[in-house]
């Protein structure tokens, strides 16, 4: 039976590790996705694989695009397509550090290794501006419904989407900003995380309510701070049935519907865009039959 990666419905953890490979020019990647999935258990590693890797299969899943490009916005939002990302997850960072090198030299002869992020829980779910990250997160059955492929069939069932994107804040800018400018842009009250009625259309809570899509578009956020020596931000990640959720917020953000940009983009920007299919497990590994392996 069929289950999905427990990691994406678990807590964020205390520290993570975000691996992105590119595929070797010329590789045949197959034998070495077949150990991958042994190795991926979905809870201390989740993975997922990019449209190019699936093609190089010589597979298809029609609902696993590339990141969106927005012609029109007046703010820049990168589409970084990459072969294969994964997760590491866990309590201590030197375990995380040392299982991803054995992930990347179980990698080594197909992929490689073009971008590495360090990422962390900061203060129970807050992102580095202060404000909590996740509010409206659906739970229980529904974060389920919102997260996983269901009625698709066996090697689908189970499966999830995930869009993830690296922004990088200056949060010099954000915080010489009065409290309540800061409270407007995000659109919640830092004091109480309540949420603004009256807060600008420009408020992220404006652009992104889920409940005002048509139908609603609810995603699973499972998004982490991360820093180096010279710069931080969010990981953004979300988990869902399909793309749909998250076009459409990205989108109400980017102004494509009214011309009005997020405000987070004053202080933030994404660095980059991807997008990946993670697998279902069975029998204690990746499902990969759906790519016919």
């Amino acid at each position: 039976m069929n289950t999905h990666q427990t990691g994406i419905i678990e807590e964020i953890p205390a520290h993570a590790r975000y691996l992105t490979f590119s595929l070797k020019p010329g590789a045949q990647p197959a034998e070495t996705l077949r150990r991958l999935a042994a190795e991926a258990d979905g809870s201390a590693l989740v993975a997922g694989l990019g449209r190019s890797l699936v093609r190089a299969l010589g597979a298809d899943l029609p609902d696993l695009g590339t990141f969106p490009v927005y012609e029109a916005a007046r703010v820049e939002i990168p589409s970084t397509p990459a072969a294969l990302w994964c997760w590491l997850r866990g309590p201590e960072k030197g375990d995380v550090i040392n299982r991803s090198r054995r992930i990347r030299t179980l990698l080594a002869a197909s992929f490689d290794c073009v971008n590495v992020v360090d990422a962390f829980r900061h203060a129970d779910g807050r992102d580095l501006s202060g404000y909590e990250d996740g509010t409206e997160n659906p739970e229980g059955e529904e974060a389920q419904e919102a997260a996983f492929v269901h009625g698709a069939g066996p090697g689908l069932d189970g499966s999830s989407y995930v869009a993830v994107q690296t922004w990088a804040h200056n949060l010099s800018v954000f915080q010489s900003l009065p409290q309540e400018e800061q409270d407007h842009t995000i659109g919640r009250r830092l004091s109480d995380n309540e949420e603004i009625e009256d807060a600008p259309p420009s408020a992220h809570t404006k652009r992104t309510e889920q409940e005002s899509f048509e139908p609603e578009a609810t995603v699973l956020r499972r998004s982490m701070p991360w820093a180096d020596a010279c710069s931080e931000g969010l990981n953004f990640v979300a988990f869902g049935r399909s793309f749909y959720a998250f076009e459409a917020q990205l989108a109400r953000m980017a102004g494509e519907e009214d011309g009005i940009t997020d405000a987070l983009f004053n202080f933030s920007k994404p660095i980059t865009g991807n997008y990946f299919w993670c697998p279902p497990v069975k029998d204690g590994r990746l499902d990969l039959s759906a790519l016919n392996l």
